[in-house]
């Protein structure tokens, strides 16, 4: 029933996403975009993918490479004398 419910939600949102998104092209109605526009938009899509494309191998390579494992503690070794306690009684 939980994920159900998690599906139905997610639906919701996505199909809330899809008429804002239908909506605002409806509404921009003949607005044109001349081609520097394209150009940057472009190089925009383009160099985002280039990023998280980048990011997702360091990723790969730090679970590869070990650096995703937990941290290890360092025990301290027993001192072989045991210092005196000045306030102790001898």
């Amino acid at each position: 029933m939980k994920a159900a419910l998690t599906i139905f939600v997610l639906l919701a949102f996505l199909a809330g996403a899809v008429w804002v998104g239908h909506y605002g092209w409806e509404s921009a109605g003949d607005v044109t975009m001349p081609a520097w526009g394209w150009w940057m938009m472009g190089l925009g899509i383009f160099f985002t993918v280039v990023v998280g494309g980048g990011l997702m191998a360091l990723v790969f390579y730090s679970s590869r490479a070990g650096y995703d494992e937990p941290p290890h503690l360092a025990q301290k070794r027993k001192a072989k004398r045991r210092h005196k306690n000045p306030q102790a009684p001898e």
